[in-house]
């Protein structure tokens, strides 16, 4: 892969996520969210917050979450 190309990934709707902001585990992103890790896992699973998964952990980008709170 070329130097100046940075993998993203895409959204349900095809939006392009931003290559370079950092990314929250479960814990940080239930906080956030007031909610239970489990209970954020199980949104994920039904397709009503987008999640990236690396091996068996899920990690999300704090703009996800902002926006999600927002709708």
């Amino acid at each position: 892969m070329p130097e100046d190309k940075q993998p993203s990934e895409k959204g349900p709707e095809g939006n392009r996520l931003p290559a370079k902001e950092p990314l929250l585990d479960s814990h940080q992103a239930a906080a956030i969210l007031k909610v239970h890790p489990r209970t954020l896992q199980r949104l994920v699973h039904r397709g009503k917050i987008r999640a990236i998964q690396v091996g068996k952990l899920w990690r999300f980008r704090a703009s996800v979450i902002e926006a999600w709170i927002e709708r």
